[in-house]
């Protein structure tokens, strides 16, 4: 069994296409085909459904999946241990995170890191949803609920806070609510109930049981600037808003907590270069603990 044709496996099964496989390997798209036929011949087995929309495993090649990421978990080990003699850490390690948390707070310190480690290319991409570490879209990935399934390992990174925030100027023209049940005389926002890619994002009705949003929008930092311009009332991140004076907490009393968790595949831990990013992440959190109280 050649590792190569292993190697362009796993590729066609993270990307579910085998034109996307191939331009993620380098490879020409008829010579990644002829390659996957090849390895299905050697293992007398069929390991895709082809269609013209993709690539999907069959239960033969569910099962060879498993297998062949720990080959790569293996290959990868042996890479880095062959590798310990270098001090430099280099490489590049992609971060996949929610955006509040990704541009206003991970953004400015990552250039800390790439200082620290010049051989090191870091790749940060910030938005509102979940990322398969499977299938490679990200090396590490900051979520907000613990997985429950998968070769994954997970880690609490550090919990944080979420309250009423408005603006200065809605206030004055909307007056300032006194109980949660007054939320219902004013402009609320909140997500788009339909995008939201974890329940745990919707926590309106965890202040006010009537809470309803008349602007709806996808991601934390929109809310914050929609609140920020006074749209109304939204639930912001204390970590962001705290730091904003156009921003002003209802009901401060009234918090919800939550927690971010860092999260990477199995087959990553012995990489030198991403354990390096994780131990940066897990010291500023610990530097910044007291922002996200």
């Amino acid at each position: 069994m050649n590792w190569d044709d292993i190697r362009i496996f796993l590729g066609v099964a993270r990307t579910g296409q085998i034109l996307a496989a191939a331009k993620r390997l380098g490879l020409n798209h008829a010579t990644v085909a002829r390659r996957l036929t090849a390895l299905e011949g050697s293992l007398g087995a069929r390991l895709f459904d082809r269609s013209t929309s993709g690539c999907v495993l069959t239960d033969a090649g569910s099962r060879f999946f498993d297998r062949a990421e720990m080959m790569e978990a293996a290959a990868l080990a042996a890479e880095a241990d062959l590798g310990d003699d270098t001090p430099e850490i280099s490489g590049t390690v992609r971060i996949g995170a929610p955006d509040g948390f990704g541009v206003a707070y991970l953004a400015p310190r990552l250039g800390l890191l790439t200082r620290q480690h010049p051989g090191l290319t870091v790749q940060l991409v910030p938005v509102s949803r979940s990322f398969s570490l499977s299938r490679r879209e990200a090396d590490i990935a900051v979520t907000i609920e613990r997985p429950e399934t998968g070769r994954l390992i997970a880690g609490k990174l550090v919990d944080y806070a979420l309250g009423l925030y408005a603006s200065k100027t809605y206030l004055m023209e909307r007056g300032i609510p006194e109980t949660p049940s007054d939320l219902s005389a004013h402009d609320l926002i909140g997500y788009v109930e339909d995008l939201l890619y974890s329940a745990s994002l919707n926590y309106g009705a965890e202040f006010f049981k009537g809470w309803t949003a008349r602007f709806e929008i996808a991601s934390a930092l929109g809310q914050t600037e929609a609140v920020k311009a006074g749209a109304g009332i939204g639930i912001l991140h204390d970590f962001i808003a705290r730091a904003d004076p156009c921003l002003v907490p209802i009901l401060p009393d009234m918090k919800l907590k939550r927690a971010y968790w860092m999260v990477t595949h199995e087959s990553s831990r012995p990489l030198r270069h991403v354990a390096a990013v994780q131990d940066f992440l897990r010291e500023q959190v610990a530097h910044d603990k007291n922002m996200f109280g």
